[in-house]
């Protein structure tokens, strides 16, 4: 089995790598992630030009067609640099639904929009209360009249500040969720803006009697939302393992520069240990990451592939940013030098979606389905 990328796969990574390490540095990133936006309307353009924005989407709707390893591949390099721009909350996720359960008529007017930079989008799913796999939604969706509005609380919307049109889940009277769209500038939207720990962005929708789109038929659409989770979930593992390979090196190139006793730290033998046990836990996260990425380029949606992935990237991440900041030192925690920044990010990821304990909850009451289970990890 070939686990490398083919040459235009690896041409795909190196283009985005190339973009992004000539855009954002320590300086500009903390710029761009200052704004009122929190990203770089700019670098979106240049994404839109070289096809990221498009890449999973199909091509007769503006899209490069292309597949899991792809897109994988991009929000690697999205966490490698720390770029702040919403790939995934306000194109891949969201568009990815429409794509998926959207009708032919909502896929053209929707998706080519997305792939040329013009159209930005938010998944409004997850309610206040509510906890990693939510059992259903309170948003209340009514007909009356041949139309439908909803009602209800939204929160966290990622990047739902700066959405332009809405993906909304809703409790359908009949049973079941379904998919609405909805114009973020509609009467009965009201949206609240908020910063994240990790200076990214996210907005509480209330909902009153907002007027609303059916996407696709009104049906249950509980299936494509649990696919649209398990590709999400996908896609922040492929970041948080970028994000890792950037915080070990900051940290190894930090042993290396950092002298005591007139010596540089890294040949301190205690600092080399826990550096490499840095080394073998990004290992393990990249591993797992690439088995969510290969199921899904087999086609299989499957939940408890993407819990384990997400248990032992959550697990690297957390040991990986502890080990960086206190090898650091004070000079981790400072707002001018990135490795707090990767650590905040890292933290988020790891609580978007399900937390560790929230997967490693969920993989153990699922033990007794099991002839037999390999206990690996702390």
């Amino acid at each position: 089995m070939n686990f490398e990328l083919d040459t235009e796969q690896d041409l795909l990574r190196k283009t985005t790598r190339d973009l992004l390490s000539g855009v954002y540095d320590a300086e500009t990133r903390n710029a761009a992630t200052a704004t009122d936006r929190g990203w770089n309307p700019e670098v979106w353009r240049q994404f839109a030009e070289l096809g990221l924005l498009g890449l999973p989407f199909p091509e007769e709707h503006g899209g490069m067609g292309a597949g899991p390893v792809e897109t994988m591949a991009v929000m690697t390099e999205i966490g490698r640099a720390l770029a702040p721009e919403p790939l995934l909350d306000a194109v891949y996720t969201p568009g990815g639904l429409v794509a998926a359960a959207g009708t032919d008529a909502q896929r053209a007017a929707i998706l080519p929009r997305v792939a040329e930079g013009d159209l930005l989008l938010a998944f409004a799913h997850d309610e206040p209360g509510s906890r990693w796999p939510s059992a259903g939604v309170s948003t209340v969706a009514t007909r009356a009249d041949g139309s439908w509005t909803l009602t209800g609380r939204k929160n966290p919307v990622l990047h739902g500040d700066c959405a332009e049109l809405l993906v909304v889940s809703a409790a359908l009277r009949e049973g079941g969720t379904g998919l609405f769209l909805v114009d973020a500038t509609a009467d009965g939207v009201t949206r609240t803006a908020y910063r994240t720990h990790e200076e990214r962005r996210g907005a509480q929708l209330d909902l009153d009697g907002a007027v609303a789109e059916p996407l696709g038929a009104v049906t249950d659409a509980t299936a494509a939302i649990v696919a649209a989770q398990v590709g999400a979930q996908a896609a922040l593992c492929a970041e948080a393992v970028g994000a890792m390979q950037e915080t070990l090196r900051l940290t190894t190139e930090y042993l290396k520069q950092r002298k005591q006793f007139g010596a540089p730290i890294a040949r301190f033998q205690a600092l080399t240990h826990r550096a490499a046990d840095m080394y073998v836990l990004l290992e393990l996260a990249s591993s797992l990451s690439l088995y969510a990425t290969m199921a899904l380029s087999d086609g299989i949606v499957d939940p408890t592939i993407a819990s384990r992935a997400k248990l032992q990237v959550g697990r690297s991440a957390r040991s990986i940013g502890q080990e960086a900041i206190q090898m650091h030192g004070g000079i981790g925690m400072t707002a001018e030098y990135p490795v707090g920044h990767y650590v905040s990010r890292l933290t988020a990821i790891e609580h978007t979606l399900g937390s560790t304990e929230d997967h490693l909850r969920v993989l153990a009451g699922s033990v007794a389905d099991h002839d037999r289970v390999d206990v690996t990890g702390s």
